[in-house]
């Protein structure tokens, strides 16, 4: 959600459709040896002792003034319901990349605290809708596309939140690294993820039905916005075309309200001309406004994470995805352990399939995906240490594999567990009545 385009920049040459096709092919796929990792954390904020309340828009202005000075190595942005968003900076290895979130969340949280304010790891805002905080071209035309949905958009822009692992494309070469694999992997390992790493039940106080309520909303957002293409031997020829036939959100202007088209496809927008021509600012704007379980982004973008509960909840499912793509041993049994489960997408694309959906409702209460979760966090367990992991981050995958995974839960049964009164329960479980 962070991937806003700052200004307008005035049309320059329309590009073809054959400019575009060779585009997307050379900017979304970029392979070589898989050693980069990054992680982008989103945060709900909240007033911790009353997390329910409504934040007035004034109390979040202050807080952000204040942020603006601090010094961070992650680029830090505001999400359009007034979430915080820390986009890591590449790192070359699972330690560097851990280390430096975490230097600069403490210096968030520092910050927050002085405003009476704290951070809180949820995949949907279990208590409120927090309205539209941001008021931008960019999320006024988003509003208005995703309002002809139904109420699903307005909920993933306000009140959703995730953990989103940056991972490099991989080898151009077949194999356990390569790209194909990987991009394969991505999508179905991606529905244990979903189920592993559940944390939003909860809307409004009420369970919802869905242990991934968050994950819900993506589907209800319909197949060209968030949805992935088809999965074959050739991914930059199935992305590109799904590029091109997912429906343009909107056509910037540099006055007054942009455009939002109805039913117009990128490229239905190149063969009219219409409503003016497109350009390669166009086409770069448009990748960022869509939003499929993965992204190719020039490397691999895992966004199907619920954000996970506590201060270093996030760390669990960075250092899990790290290990079972950049660990060959470690990827060869994810693959062994998620092919099964590709036979229940029914061939159809991520997250619309019956697969994703079993995960973001039924999370590791189901069976198989228990058992193909189990396998995944051993092997990553395993690979860890060869990837130069500390003994806290494995030790804090192997916490939640004993709390969750080995049981068959996933952080979303705790706010079941607490039944009516977990809707006044603060971020880390404390009970926050007055």
């Amino acid at each position: 959600m962070s991937d806003s385009v700052s200004g307008c920049i005035r049309p320059r040459t329309a590009l073809t459709e054959a400019e575009v096709e060779a585009l997307v092919h050379g900017i979304c796929f970029k392979t070589g040896p898989p050693r980069r990792l990054g992680v982008e954390v989103e945060w709900l904020v909240h007033e911790p002792r009353a997390p329910w309340l409504p934040l007035a828009p004034e109390r979040l202005d202050a807080v952000y003034d204040a942020l603006r000075p601090v010094s961070l190595t992650s680029p830090l942005t505001v999400e359009p319901g007034g979430q915080l968003e820390l986009s890591s900076l590449p790192a070359d290895s699972l330690t560097e990349c851990v280390e430096a979130v975490s230097a600069d969340l403490a210096a968030v949280r520092a910050v927050l605290r002085e405003h009476g304010l704290a951070l809180a790891g949820f995949g949907q805002d279990p208590w409120r809708d927090p309205g539209r905080y941001l008021r931008q071209p960019r999320y006024d035309a988003m509003e208005t596309c995703l309002d002809r949905g139904g109420p699903a958009g307005r909920a993933m822009m306000r009140a959703s939140a995730s953990v989103q692992v940056c991972l490099d494309a991989g080898h151009e070469e077949p194999g356990p690294l390569g790209f194909v694999r990987r991009w394969w992997l991505a999508h179905q390992l991606g529905a244990v993820l979903v189920a592993a790493f559940a944390n939003s039940p909860l809307a409004g106080g009420r369970p919802t039905g869905w242990r991934s309520t968050r994950q819900l909303r993506w589907t209800q957002i319909g197949t060209g916005r968030a949805g992935g293409p088809p999965l074959d031997t050739d991914p930059r020829a199935t992305w590109t075309r799904h590029v091109l036939d997912a429906p343009v959100m909107c056509v910037r202007g540099d006055d007054g309200p942009w455009q939002v088209p109805e039913g117009l496809t990128f490229r239905e927008w190149l063969r009219t001309g219409g409503p003016r021509p497109a350009t390669r600012e166009d086409l770069d704007y448009h990748l960022t406004t869509l939003f499929p379980p993965v992204r190719p982004r020039g490397h691999l973008e895992l966004r199907m994470i619920d954000a996970q509960p506590g201060d270093d909840g996030w760390i669990v499912p960075l250092a899990v995805a790290a290990a079972l793509f950049d660990d060959p041993e470690a990827t060869e049994t994810a693959y062994r352990a998620v092919k099964p489960l590709a036979e229940r997408t029914l061939g159809q694309p991520a997250p619309h399939n019956p697969l994703y959906r079993t995960a973001a409702r039924d999370a590791l209460t189901d069976p198989e995906l228990r058992e193909a979760a189990g396998t995944c966090f051993d092997a990553a367990l395993a690979a860890l240490p060869r990837l130069g992991a500390g003994a806290a981050v494995t030790d804090a995958v192997a916490a939640f594999q004993d709390r969750y995974v080995a049981r068959g839960r996933c952080p979303a049964d705790d706010l079941l567990d607490e039944g009516p009164g977990g809707a006044r329960r603060g971020p880390h479980g404390r009970d926050t009545r007055s």
